[in-house]
């Protein structure tokens, strides 16, 4: 089983945008096993649950965005969890989480995977920790720098801008690399 959040800011504004890496990893995921999410209202997040078949072996995947803007993302995490799989709420349960998210921390192109460990500051996953009690999930580290040593931008406002198509290009190149590594 894996359940992947994805993280991210709803709406047009947003799209495109360095901080939606994680709403991109899922989309990904979505189109690549025909999946279609909807929205729940109680979750205040889109979802899609089903059973994939990868090299002839079944597998439970989820796949969550939620629609509380990124702030708050470990309120709609945790009422999703809560209804659906308490036992990840658990500390020692965080092995069928992974958390896909934008990383300042990371050059455009480079991702990693580490449990329990995520970048120096992402509200984001502060969010998460708040609501779970615990970091102790696998954080896909989507790296999202491009700025090349260049700092006049403050990181908030970089990570709300758009990329350019090549920027887009190379995070979805990273994205399928990643979800070769997970799904094959």
């Amino acid at each position: 089983m894996k359940i992947i959040m994805g993280l991210g800011n709803p709406g047009k504004d947003y799209e495109e945008t360095r901080h939606n890496a994680g709403f991109e990893m899922v989309d990904y995921l979505a189109k690549k096993f025909s999946l279609k999410f909807k929205f729940d209202k109680k979750f205040q997040a889109e979802y899609v649950k089903a059973e994939i078949i990868q090299n002839g072996v079944p597998e439970d995947i989820c796949l969550i965005k939620p629609m509380t803007f990124m702030n708050n993302s470990g309120m709609a995490l945790r009422s999703f969890l809560e209804y659906f799989y308490e036992e990840i709420l658990d500390e020692d349960e965080g092995n069928h989480l992974i958390i896909a998210h934008d990383d300042l921390d990371l050059e455009l192109g480079q991702f990693k995977l580490q449990k329990g460990k995520g970048p120096k500051i992402h509200n984001g996953l502060s969010s998460i920790y708040q609501h779970l009690g615990h970091k102790n999930f696998w954080h896909l580290r989507l790296g999202v720098d491009s700025r090349g040593g260049e700092r006049n931008i403050s990181p908030s406002d970089y990570v709300l801008m758009k990329m350019n198509s090549a920027e887009k290009d190379k995070l979805q190149n990273v994205i399928a690399e990643v979800v070769g590594l997970l799904f094959e």
